[in-house]
């Protein structure tokens, strides 16, 4: 499946503290439990990897990912949901491997909703597997909880 962008008008650059409101009015549309400013600037505080993907100067989504000692957590990943379903989320996820592969890690983490199917079906194609299940990890609507695929995948 090809994406439907032009690679030479977008492209990726480090999310500072300034773009925190941009970013958390993507996050708030796109979840129903969305990350907090708080969050990104723990996030960011830590050195964490932090990108923006731009196009034409309009932000399309980001990412964030924790380096471990020989793997990568990916934290967060997002697509503006009116950017969503054009291989946006596919070259993110293909920017950090290779950032993960620059950083000496062999393996990708991450955790996925139960319910996210969509998602699952995305890292599925990149190559991840299901690797296992962490019960009532993502908080959930009315004070509920929902449990979490792990999945990763080998560098």
């Amino acid at each position: 499946m090809s994406a439907v962008f032009d690679s030479e008008q977008a492209g990726f650059v480090p999310m500072a503290e300034s773009d925190l409101d941009e970013v958390l009015a993507i996050e708030r549309l796109a979840y129903g439990h969305p990350w907090t400013a708080g969050n990104f600037a723990d996030s960011l505080r830590s050195g964490y990897q932090a990108q923006l993907l731009r196009s034409d100067g309009r932000l399309i989504g980001y990412f964030v990912a924790m380096k471990g000692v020989d793997e990568v957590h990916l934290l967060n990943i997002t697509v503006a949901p009116g950017d969503q379903g054009r291989g946006w989320g596919r070259l993110m996820l293909d920017a950090l491997a290779v950032w993960s592969r620059d950083q000496g890690a062999q393996w990708l983490w991450l955790e996925v909703r139960t319910g996210n199917t969509r998602a699952q079906r995305i890292y599925e194609r990149h190559g991840f597997r299901r690797v296992g299940e962490r019960k009532n990890y993502y908080p959930a609507a009315a004070g509920g909880r929902e449990d979490a695929i792990v999945m990763s995948l080998r560098l």
